[in-house]
This record gives structure tokens, C-alpha cells and sequence, in this order.
């Protein structure tokens, strides 16, 4: 038999695995609620049902509420329902920070890592714990406002509670689905079939993708149902599928196990045929695009075929962007170790999510970086809860090319860690949400860090002077083009005054919920005089927001895309109307809460402006 056949064979039955895969990930949430369906009506052992609600919040990407208070946080999961069985919009349940697909059209949005699964949809996630482990017969999530978030539900073989960590942390997926658009923002009890697992449990972590919902999604209760023993299943068979058998052989061997992945980057023995046949033919460049629309799982399986292929898949130019964020619950210093040698090149790296409970070490990631940290530009560690101040000075160090770096909710590095940062001069967007950032620190950032463009400083409430913190990006940060100021509690006139004069570039700015911004000292009125570029201005929760405010920037800012007034009592109709009229580009609005614009109004300004997507919350 000539060499080509069995090189075309390997790349053909590769190919048809390939075009399996995809073709059920369309069906794969239905299948999985069929196999779930057909094993809870399977014989259970005589055994006890425990109901529980979740005891404590764990861990969480984001959330619309404050650090230091109850509303709109995570921490409302925990406990018995505060709201549902109403429906509206309620300061006692969890949110989200964001929805929809706003935050991906305004200046600040990033550009999406390439290679990204189809089946990986997540855009935030939050951990719960519960008392009593349990085998899990069911999963209710109590969904009060704009339901239909949640996209994957999965369980965790670590027990929070317990006093000796296990040896491997295991996530099992118990319920996974593309987003689906609800119709409707009334309360429901989502409760999808749960697959069973061969591991008790009293760790659940939701994922949620908000990008199908009209507004923010409301979660109020997640209540777990399980028993202690574990079910034993009956001996009635049922008709078997061939779909099933084979997901669940790739669910086994591929599935949330730490080793899972590492076993698909070791170097296995590889069959060397006389000649390549017709790859022989081919440009090595065309190869290389044609493995570059490989997800990094089937890079690694394919690379297990010839030497040929294993030569291609190793090769650093497929690396240069690389997102880990996918296979959070696989990834170690193992998996990390595997990939130095592949990575030498790489310049996008996503780590977000990956390494906590103890998968990642610190000098695990610190000898990453070294061997392959030369040529990053950007960086992302999204809760990254295994990050320390060692490995914030060995990026500084590793990195000298890095222009981007994403920190957010990585609430465990220590605040004078953040001092490293002022290192790596060449920054043009570093997001601080949610961390412990202090104010010495993000000074000696600013006046180093002159390049940047984008800065996120959510949620950080160690800062004691916001004002003297945006007096210094007035003068140093001229290029600055983005800020999120979002929950900032000191900032005044004086600092927005700076801030407007030195950073004329300005092309959004999120003031939300900044209550000791005044309408009356003419700080709005200022920034809309300032700041022509604006496209993006959050004024949410400021009460003093007035029509002055709104006719400024109906006058000034035209370029204007996103406006969120919400709360504010001040705003009459006609204002907005001079506003719609002049900002043509105007595409979100959001005047919820705001007592001037009944329904009778926001009907009219719809018909008569059906371009402008007006949001107006409610309260049952």
C-alpha cells in the first residue's frame, strides 16, 4: 500500500471526528437533559432527599453591587429567597455587572481570543457552598428578573469545609446549554435535568452568558437536592445510542480532570511513515493556517498521529494566541509545564479563572513566564485567586513588552503588591476591578504608566482620594480614552474638573453609582463642555442629574452611543427628547427609576425613536 493512504486516513477519520463533534454541539444540551431524564427514572436506593439552600458565597467574577454593602451583591445567594416569588427588579438578589452586548460596543471592549470552543459560552460565574454533601438529584435556581442567564452548572469533588484539601480538585458538569432567549422578564424556578455524578458534593458553581437578555438578570436562590448515598443504578436497560456512548467516552477522557488535558500535551510514541504523501506537497504555511482553526484539545489530540503533524501542532507560531480560560477546571502547573516549550513565541495569554484550589502554584506560573513571557503584550488573569506579589514582580519583569493586563476581582493580591505594576511603562489598559489596589500604588501606576488608554477602577475601595487620584490622570494619562470609576464613593467637582482637562480624549466614562458627584456644583455640565468624544457616560444612581445635565450634552457630545441616567428624578421628558434628537448615534438609554418618565412617555419616544433600545426597570 503506497505511504499516502494511511497519511489521508489518519487526516480523514481526524477530520470526521472533528465534524461529529461540531455537528452534535448544536444537540448537546438535549442530549444531555435526555441521558438526565433517563437516569432519574432509574430505581434509587431507599434514601433520604436533602433540600438545602446555599449556605455561603465563594467566589464570583462580578456583580452590579458594592463591596461594603447587600444590594445587588452575590452574597444575597446565600440563604433562603429574599424575593421570588415576585417578580421586578430587587436590591436583595444577585447581578451581574453587566448584559447584553453593550460592553462589547463601546471603546473599552477587548478583542475575543481566536479558538475559543463553540460549547464554551461563559461570561461570569459564582461559587456556593453548601452544609451537607450530597449526590445531587436536582438543581433549583430561583431567577426573579430577566431570566435565562445560566448556561452551566457544574459540581465540585473538593469539600470547602472540610480540614484536609483533597489531593486532585475534580469539576463534573452537570447541566450545560448554548444561551437561549427567555421571552419575558417575569420570576421562574429554572430547573434543569442535572446529569448524576459518582462524587457527593456541596460545592455548586453557576455560569452564566447574559448576552441574549434585554437587562441585568436577578438570581435570588439556588437550592440543592440531593441524597447521602449514592444512588445505584437499576438493571433495566434502555435503548442505547450511538451519539451517547461516544459523548461519554469523550467526556471521560476529555472531561473536567486535571490530568486530562496534560495527558494530550505529553509527547507519545509516533509512527514515522516513509513519505508524508500529499502533505509533502503542501506549503508548510498552509498547513500551519489550516491546524490554526484547531481548538487547542484537537491541536493536542491531532499532534498524537505522525511526527509530522506532532511537528506542526508543537509549533509556537500556532501559539502566539492562547486562551486557557475554556479548560479552567484542567489546567495545573502540569499542564503549564507541558506548553513552555510551545508558548516561546506567544504574545495573547488567558489564564482567567484557572489555578485556584491550589492547581496553579506560584512557582509553577513564575516558570511559565520566564521561558515564555518575553514576547507577551497581553495578559489575563481574571480571578485569579493564586496570584501573589511574587508573581505580579515576575510579570513586571518577564514581561517588558506587555500592554495589556486584566487583574480584575483578583482579590487575594496584597496591596502593596500593585507598586510592581508602575514597572512596565509600555501599559495601555490595565483593569483593577474589585481589587485591593491603594491609593500610593495606583499614584506611582499613573505617573509611570503615561501610555495608557484604558483603566478600569471598579469597585476598589481601598482608595481614599479619588480626587487627588484623577487630578494625577488629568496630568499624566493624556492618551487616556476609557475610565471605570464605577462605585467610586469620594470622587467630586474638583477631581472631575482635572480629569475633564487633562484627558480631552475621553470616549467613555462610567460615574455609576458615585453619590458624592453633585449636579449643582456643575460637574456634568463641565464634562459635556470638556469631553466631545464621549460616546459611552454612565451617571447611574445619581439622584441630581438634571435637564441642564441633559441638554449639555444633547449640545456637545453627539458622537454620544450609551447613556445610563438611572434613578435620577430630575429628567423630564423633553429634555430627552432634545437629546435623541441631536445624539443620532444613540443606541442605549436607560432611564429606569426615573420618576419624570412614566410608560405613557417611554411609549412615545420608542415609536418616534425605534433605533434607541430605552430601558426602564421595574419593581413588582
Amino acid at each position: 500500500m503506497s505511504p499516502v493512504f494511511p497519511m489521508l486516513t489518519v487526516l480523514s477519520m481526524f477530520y470526521y471526528m472533528c465534524l461529529r463533534r461540531r455537528a452534535r454541539t448544536a444537540t448537546r444540551g438535549e442530549m444531555n437533559s435526555r441521558r438526565a431524564i433517563e437516569s432519574n427514572t432509574r430505581a434509587l436506593p431507599i434514601n433520604v432527599e436533602i433540600v438545602q439552600y446555599a449556605k455561603e458565597v465563594l467566589d464570583f467574577s462580578s456583580h452590579y453591587g458594592s463591596e461594603n454593602s447587600m444590594s445587588y451583591t452575590m452574597w444575597n445567594l446565600a440563604g433562603i429567597p429574599n424575593v421570588y416569588p415576585s417578580s421586578g427588579d430587587f436590591t436583595q438578589t444577585a447581578v451581574f455587572r453587566t448584559y447584553g452586548t453593550w460592553w462589547d460596543h463601546c471603546p473599552s471592549a477587548r478583542l475575543p481570543f481566536k479558538r475559543t470552543p463553540p460549547t464554551f459560552c461563559s461570561q461570569d460565574y459564582v461559587e456556593l457552598a453548601f452544609e451537607e454533601p450530597v449526590y445531587p438529584t436536582a438543581v433549583h435556581i430561583l431567577e426573579t428578573y430577566h431570566p435565562g442567564a445560566v448556561v452551566r452548572i457544574l459540581a465540585c469533588s473538593a469539600n470547602p469545609y472540610s480540614q484536609n484539601p483533597p489531593a486532585e480538585v475534580r469539576w463534573e458538569i452537570l447541566w450545560s446549554e448554548a444561551p437561549t432567549k427567555v421571552n419575558g422578564p417575569q420570576a421562574r424556578q429554572f430547573t434543569p435535568c442535572i446529569k448524576q455524578i459518582n462524587f457527593p458534593t456541596n460545592l455548586i458553581r453557576l455560569e452564566v452568558n447574559s448576552s441574549l437578555l434585554d437587562y441585568y438578570t436577578e438570581l435570588d436562590a439556588v437550592v440543592l437536592h440531593g441524597v447521602k448515598e449514592k444512588p445505584v443504578l437499576s438493571l433495566k436497560t434502555s435503548t442505547i445510542d450511538m451519539n451517547d456512548i461516544d459523548e461519554d467516552e469523550d467526556e471521560e477522557k476529555y472531561g473536567c480532570g486535571m490530568d486530562t488535558l496534560n495527558k494530550q500535551f505529553s509527547i507519545v510514541t509516533l509512527r514515522e511513515w516513509p513519505t508524508n504523501g500529499y502533505f509533502d506537497k503542501l506549503p508548510y504555511e498552509l498547513i500551519q493556517l489550516i491546524l490554526s482553526h484547531l481548538t487547542v484539545p484537537d491541536l493536542c489530540r491531532l499532534a498524537q498521529t505522525c511526527k509530522l503533524l506532532y511537528q506542526h501542532c508543537c509549533d509556537p507560531l500556532q501559539y502566539i494566541h492562547l486562551s486557557l480560560q475554556p479548560y479552567w477546571a484542567r489546567i495545573n502547573d502540569t499542564s503549564l509545564e507541558y506548553l513552555q516549550s510551545r508558548c516561546t513565541l506567544i504574545q495573547w495569554l488567558n489564564l482567567s479563572w484557572t489555578g485556584n484550589r491550589g492547581a496553579i502554584s506560584v512557582s509553577g506560573f513564575s516558570r511559565f513566564l520566564k521561558v515564555c513571557g518575553s514576547e507577551l503584550v497581553r495578559l489575563e488573569l481574571s480571578c485569579g485567586h493564586f496570584l501573589n506579589e511574587t508573581c505580579l514582580e515576575v510579570i513586571t519583569e518577564m514581561c517588558p513588552n506587555l500592554q495589556e493586563l486584566n487583574l480584575s476581582s483578583c482579590d487575594k493580591i496584597p496591596p502593596q503588591a500593585f507598586n510592581h505594576i508602575a514597572k512596565v511603562g509600555s501599559l495601555k489598559r490595565l483593569i483593577l476591578y474589585r481589587t485591593k489596589v491603594e491609593q500610593t500604588a495606583l499614584l506611582s501606576i499613573l505617573n509611570f504608566c503615561s501610555e495608557l488608554q484604558h483603566l478600569s477602577l471598579g469597585s476598589c475601595v481601598m482608595i481614599e482620594d479619588y480626587d487627588l487620584i484623577t487630578s494625577m490622570m488629568g496630568a499624566k494619562c493624556k492618551k487616556l480614552r476609557s475610565l471605570d470609576l464605577w462605585r467610586c464613593k469620594n470622587i467630586t467637582e474638583s477631581g472631575i474638573a482635572e480629569l475633564a482637562s487633562g484627558c480631552q480624549l475621553l470616549e467613555e466614562l462610567d460615574l455609576g453609582w458615585c453619590p458624592t458627584l453633585q449636579s449643582s456644583t456643575g460637574c456634568f455640565t463641565n464634562l459635556a463642555r470638556k469631553l466631545p468624544n464621549l460616546q459611552k457616560l454612565f451617571l447611574t444612581a445619581n439622584r441630581s442629574v438634571c435637564d441642564t445635565d441633559i441638554e449639555e450634552l444633547a449640545a456637545n457630545c453627539t458622537r454620544l452611543r450609551q447613556l445610563d441616567i438611572l434613578g435620577t428624578r430630575m429628567v423630564s421628558p423633553a429634555s430627552l427628547r432634545k437629546l435623541l434628537e441631536s445624539c443620532k448615534d444613540l443606541s442605549l438609554l436607560d432611564v429606569s427609576f426615573c420618576s419624570q418618565i412614566d410608560n405613557r412617555v417611554l411609549l412615545e419616544l420608542n415609536a418616534n425613536f425605534p433605533n434607541v433600545f430605552i430601558k426602564k426597570s421595574f419593581t413588582q
